[in-house]
């Protein structure tokens, strides 16, 4: 692993989905401008919108989704992280996925989120991711990347259940990647200290890519891109408008933080 920049890109997606893939060329282009090699998009980067209409073009989405990932880190030259996006699986349903792709185009890490978002919250908006998602049935793999270093995918809802990062950093992950649609109801108290939680006590950095603005009528998104350091220090923050965080990720760093506070050898329970 060596020093890089990465990016947690920030979009307002909308149920359009070459619009959606138009906004995240535009803002991968302006990542790598300003120097990033790993880039990452958000959760529900190439479609957001009604989840009828979701499952109804759930092949297409899917197919174009993968290809404009495989695309873009080839003619960027970078390693790109997309997710998720619907991925047709049984009973009318998709796996919501994220996808880890190489500067040559190649699929090198794919993770099916296991945490579906099923809650009713208090501003009067209810989620079912289920309804349409099928939970994927396996703890993420990571990914070691020779010059990144070791990669560990999640999405969004994933964030609020340490077990899985604790499952990752088990693996060997110095990097944390939460693409994520976070509702602004939610993402206005626990977004940000999950995101240092998570990075705070696996000592590894997280990249958050994030959707943020109005979708449609109702559905607000909460914004604040973010990259966080092993020590839980915001690096890099988008705010709410359409954009970019980026951040040196540097080995030195999570080799100084893992010596002064070595908590990951001193776990007593598995």
């Amino acid at each position: 692993m060596r020093a890089y920049r990465a990016a947690a890109v920030q979009m307002t997606s909308v149920p359009d989905l070459a619009k959606n893939l138009a906004q995240a060329e535009e803002l991968i282009d302006l990542a790598v401008r300003q120097g990033a090699e790993l880039v990452s998009l958000p959760e529900n980067f190439s479609f957001l919108g009604n989840e009828d209409a979701k499952i109804t073009q759930a092949d297409t989405i899917s197919q174009a989704s993968e290809a404009f990932l495989k695309t873009m880190a080839q003619r960027y030259q970078v390693t790109l992280i997309g997710g998720g996006y619907p991925v047709p699986a049984k009973e009318g349903k998709v796996f919501n996925t994220a996808l880890l792709v190489s500067p040559e185009g190649q699929e090198l890490l794919r993770y099916e989120k296991v945490h579906l978002f099923d809650v009713n919250l208090p501003d009067g908006n209810t989620y079912r991711e289920s309804n349409t998602v099928i939970s994927g049935h396996l703890l993420p793999d990571v990914f070691p990347s020779k010059p990144f270093g070791i990669l560990g995918l999640s999405v969004c809802y994933d964030v609020r259940f340490p077990e899985l990062y604790r499952h990752l950093s088990q693996q060997g992950a110095e990097v944390l990647v939460v693409p994520a649609a976070f509702t602004e109801f939610t993402g206005k108290d626990h977004w940000q200290v999950l995101l240092q939680a998570r990075a705070i006590e696996n000592t590894c950095y997280i990249i958050a890519p994030a959707q943020t603005g109005f979708h449609n009528a109702r559905r607000q998104s909460h914004g604040h891109a973010m990259i966080i350091d092993p020590w839980g220090i915001v690096l890099a923050d988008a705010g709410v408008e359409k954009g970019v965080a980026i951040a040196e990720i540097n080995p030195d760093r999570i080799s100084q933080v893992r010596r002064q506070m070595p908590s990951l050898a001193h776990r007593v329970f598995p």
